[in-house]
């Protein structure tokens, strides 16, 4: 999807973002802005700082240094400024637009798929059974499970299962999603929809930031690739240019790995059986 650069301001911005894990550095002051209406996919090795970049992005794991703004409001910071309770829940209010998926689908296996989805807006959103209800029937419709809405998540593959979470997010009217290797956890043959339903959503205008090893559908939806190593922004830049031409060592080496230096075009999600066998990491 295309984004207008004369017009769009940032609307995440992230500073100089450090954090690590029993000594160990996750991210080295890394800083990312993200205008309205862009898709961002990441890219790069196991335990290169994708994932918990994202999480720092909605502060579900704060960081060490650094802050993190959407729209202009603090959702987190160090030093934290959540001096009283008035400002603790102004900064939950400015988190709540953030929706997040993650790589297992966490649905809960004893609700329906319906109640799946209208549970969260009345616990979280304390939003009416009925307006609750009509936005999950958006949502689930947005995703192609209307169809299921009676079902029990068992009965669903783990590809719908995974739509399903997509559902619950876009039902409570995020601003921003936040995707962790949203296909890691299914079969090849389940993907191709999952991939879809994020293709669509990128045409409609939802600010995205995936974390994915689908090098195909980034390429296809996103307008920027970041490739990270080392807790660092190595390289990014439009899809085409840094898949096909990279231009630092680290990036060349990556892709060399997976024998994608130059992959031909594919138009369309559809095509995913062939795009997961050449471009999986």
């Amino acid at each position: 999807m295309a984004v207008n650069t004369e017009t769009k301001n940032n609307f995440l911005e992230m500073t100089r973002i450090r954090k690590s894990f029993a000594g160990l550095t996750a991210l080295q002051d890394v800083s990312l802005s993200v205008p309205k209406g862009e898709v961002v996919c990441i890219i790069g090795p196991s335990g290169c700082g994708k994932s918990t970049l994202l999480r720092t992005a909605n502060w579900l794991t704060p960081a060490d240094a650094g802050e993190v703004r959407l729209d202009g409001e603090i959702v987190g910071a160090m030093p934290d400024p959540r001096s009283t309770s008035m400002q603790a829940r102004s900064l939950n209010a400015v988190r709540a637009r953030i929706g997040m998926v993650f790589q297992q689908f966490n649905v809960w296996p004893h609700l329906s798929v319906l109640e799946n989805v209208v549970c969260p807006q009345m616990v979280v959103a304390k939003r009416g059974r009925d307006i609750a209800e009509k936005k999950a029937l958006t949502a689930l419709a947005e995703v192609g499970l209307d169809d299921k809405k009676t079902d029990w998540p068992d009965n669903l593959s783990g590809g719908q299962k995974q739509r399903l979470a997509i559902a619950r997010v876009l039902a409570m009217d995020p601003v921003l999603m936040l995707l962790d290797e949203p296909t890691s956890a299914l079969d090849p043959e389940l993907v191709s929809g999952v991939l879809a339903v994020l293709k669509q959503l990128a045409e409609k205008g939802m600010t995205m930031i995936i974390v994915t090893h689908e090098l195909g559908f980034a390429r296809s939806v996103a307008d920027r690739v970041i490739f990270m190593e080392g807790g660092q922004i190595i390289e990014e830049g439009p899809p085409n240019l840094i898949l096909r031409s990279p231009s630092t060592k680290r990036l060349q080496c990556f892709l060399e790995k997976l024998n994608i230096t130059a992959f031909k075009p594919k138009s369309d999600v559809a095509n995913h059986r062939a795009i997961k066998s050449d471009l999986r990491i």
